[in-house]
């Protein structure tokens, strides 16, 4: 029997950015899968919700089954397996982290948070996704990866609130409760993604029962930039169909 999987999105995708990876897991026997619309976004737009919220709103959506999550989706599935440990059997987290450590930085970022906040409000959602985009962190994907017409179909009052309610700014860190993971836990990186694969080797050290993968030939967004390595590397990773 094919293991159900739980795919939860980054900010300002929708669940139809995980359509290609879906179909690449689906041809290596993975066939049970589900992809959520988490608050802000896509059909989930006028939902708002923090990080504890929003795991809420994944795991009634999801279901008992492994969590794959990418970035802020990555976030949102780490809060529901501290949440939801009897629903989060095991955990995928792509370029993901547990929080912001210090009080300083973490107060920044809210103010940054904000600042984009206000940036989407005042000049929509197609001129803030080309700015978004436009981030050296996206530097990796081009013009069909970057999935720009599915962006798009969110909203400017649920991506103000996303970001307000389950930014990085928003969230406190939950380093010190890694240890409480029992489930196996995967992580990947991209490898010109530093930032993020030093907070990978973090969280694999924290982390009881975990795999850290890097993925060659990718930034950020390791599953729209090498779909292939990375359906590959779940594949190999979850239990045999």
């Amino acid at each position: 029997m094919s293991p159900h999987v739980v795919f939860a999105h980054g900010f300002t995708q929708t669940s139809r950015s995980w359509d290609q990876l879906r179909q690449l897991l689906a041809d290596h026997g993975v066939t049970d899968s589900v992809a959520v619309d988490l608050p802000g976004h896509g059909s989930a737009a006028a939902v708002a919700h923090d990080l504890w919220g929003s795991a809420d709103h994944l795991v009634d959506a999801g279901g008992v089954g492994t969590y794959v999550g990418y970035s802020m989706g990555g976030r949102v599935a780490l809060h529901a397996a501290l949440a939801h440990p009897d629903a989060v059997e095991r955990l995928v987290l792509i370029g993901a982290t547990a929080g912001i450590d210090d009080p300083d930085e973490r107060a920044a970022r809210v103010d940054s948070d904000e600042l984009l906040a206000h940036r989407i409000e005042s000049i929509g959602v197609e001129d803030f996704v080309s700015e978004w985009l436009a981030s050296p962190m996206f530097a990796g994907l081009d013009e069909p990866r970057a999935q720009r017409a599915d962006r798009h179909r969110n909203t400017v009052d649920g991506l103000a609130a996303s970001l307000r309610r389950a930014g990085a700014g928003a969230q406190e860190p939950v380093w010190h409760r890694l240890g409480e993971l029992a489930m196996p836990v995967l992580i990947l990186v991209g490898e010109f993604d530093s930032k993020f694969r030093a907070i990978g080797g973090r969280l694999a050290d924290a982390i009881p029962d975990v795999q850290l993968r890097v993925i060659a030939g990718a930034g950020h967004s390791v599953h729209l930039e090498q779909p292939e390595t990375t359906a590959q590397a779940l594949a190999d990773w979850l239990p045999a169909a």
